[in-house]
């Protein structure tokens, strides 16, 4: 099930609505964009221990988030490992 707005913040924290539309058009599930939030905090780490390169949605919602940190100054919450799941 795509994730509405404020699931989406649930998982990122507060964001603006362009970034949130960017988001919501891919229709992720909270299982791929809780990912995609992995994958961003701590790649290194996912790789070392097994973990397949993204792709898909996975992929495109990580691009995404670069792209708010380079350049709309979006910061992820501090990675939370249970949460990952």
């Amino acid at each position: 099930m795509a994730l509405t707005r404020d699931g989406i913040e649930r998982i990122l924290g507060p964001i603006d609505n362009h970034l949130a539309a960017e988001i919501a058009a891919i229709e992720p599930t909270s299982a791929e964009l809780t990912k995609a939030l992995a994958w961003l905090q701590s790649d290194e780490a996912l790789v070392n221990d097994g973990n397949h390169l993204p792709t898909g949605k996975v992929a495109e919602l990580i691009g995404i988030l670069e792209t708010a940190d380079d350049e709309d100054g979006y910061s992820p919450p501090d990675p939370q490992p249970a949460e990952w799941e």
